[in-house]
């Protein structure tokens, strides 16, 4: 019986596959998007000047309450791993991204060996609170037990408080998970407006997206939904389904919107999304499809989405890291209008981020990104994009 449950199940996810008709919110009176790289600056250096820390990786951006922009990774001290001691490394800019400010590390995991691991950055707009995401051992390569964490700013990300566990509140008991990597959302719409939302990935025993929410301004925290591997439980193999690393959106019907990492390439080498439409209790199957538009060789990718435009960043390459390219859509996501390469050569994990202080700064889009010549993890950088290709 469990085999003929795995079969209908698999089935579905191929049944489903076909692009669903999304109600776009944009507008005709609007003006097209035609990107133009307008300013890119290095935010950190690997092995450089900045600590001599050996590699930096895992990019967070986030708007702070005040319309300031932060950046947050992870600053791998002695080499380039994912398992490793590490700071989370932190720059703010107060000038829309123009300069930035020295280093700054909001922790430091001393010399625990399979340390910190980003994790996700949210904002609560009514409190003027910013939270970040991370995980303790979260590897397995040397603890058993992996624990989940956030910390809060309530001085617009200048100053952080003590970190805080919410393993127990949110049911993971010890298993991996991870937030993001990217930013978790502050519903807008209902249902459940207010709602702080967030989803990340797990490994074994914990394979696929997991999401947790907070209905009381993240006093405390509770798993809501999750879209599990299969089979469930069991190692993978190249062909197998695994949700992993995520980036949601919130629309403006209230429905959430995630695009997912496909670690092992079930379907095809592209992405997986998945729709709630109840305030991310739950994401129905009938909801699901994979994006064949969106190429992609299994890496975390960018995900905005302001007055009726989506908007996607990653690796345009299904085989390697490399052609970060930003993409942008006027129905949600259905189909992709255009493209705009932003940089040709190796380049991995991204991120994306509006100011909406004034008219003026919705006109540009911010994307953190892993970049190099033939390794991209050599830099994050900063690209400041003109939507409309004003100057």
């Amino acid at each position: 019986m469990a085999e003929v449950k795995l079969v209908l199940i698999v089935s579905l996810f191929v049944s489903v596959s076909v692009l669903p008709s999304f109600t776009t919110s944009w507008r005709s009176s609007q003006r097209k998007v035609s990107p133009l790289l307008v300013e890119e600056q290095i935010i950190w250096v690997a092995g450089g000047d900045q600590g001599g820390v050996s590699s930096y990786r895992i990019p967070l951006l986030s708007r702070t309450p005040r319309g300031h922009l932060v950046a947050v990774c992870e600053a791998r001290k002695y080499n380039s791993g994912d398992a490793g001691e590490k700071f989370l490394a932190i720059r703010r800019s107060e000038d829309k991204g123009m300069t930035w400010q020295p280093l700054g590390y909001v922790l430091d995991d001393g010399t625990y060996f399979d340390g910190i691991g980003l994790g996700s950055i949210l904002v609560d707009d009514e409190t003027a609170t910013m939270f970040i995401f991370y995980s303790h051992c979260p590897h397995f390569e040397k603890c058993k037990f992996s624990t989940t964490y956030v910390v809060n700013s309530t001085d617009d990300g200048k100053t952080w408080g003590h970190p805080v566990n919410i393993t127990g509140m949110i049911g993971m008991h010890g298993r991996e998970f991870e937030t993001g990597p990217g930013f978790g959302i502050q519903k807008k719409y209902p249902p459940y407006k207010g709602r702080l939302f967030t989803c990340g990935h797990g490994t074994l025993p914990a394979d696929g997206v997991f999401c947790i929410a907070s209905d009381d301004h993240g006093k405390s925290w509770k798993s809501v939904s999750a879209m599990t591997g299969i089979p469930y439980n069991q190692a993978k193999k190249t062909g197998d389904f695994d949700p992993d690393e995520s980036q949601l959106v919130e629309l403006p019907d209230g429905s959430i919107v995630i695009n997912a990492r496909n670690q092992y390439h079930y379907h095809c080498r592209c992405r997986i999304v998945f729709r709630s439409y109840d305030g991310g209790e739950t994401f129905p199957l009938q909801h699901l499809y994979f994006d064949e538009t969106l190429v992609d060789s299994a890496v975390a990718a960018g995900l905005y989405y302001h007055d009726g435009v989506m908007f996607f960043s990653n690796p345009a390459n299904d085989k390697s890291r490399e052609d970060m390219t930003l993409r942008w859509s006027y129905d949600n996501g259905t189909t992709w209008a255009g493209s705009y390469q932003v940089w040709p050569a190796a380049s991995a994990y991204s991120t994306l981020m509006m100011l909406h202080t004034d008219a003026e700064d919705s006109k540009y889009i911010y994307l953190l990104y892993e970049k190099g010549e033939k390794n991209a993890y050599s830099t994050i950088s900063m690209a400041k994009i003109s939507i409309y290709g004003d100057l």
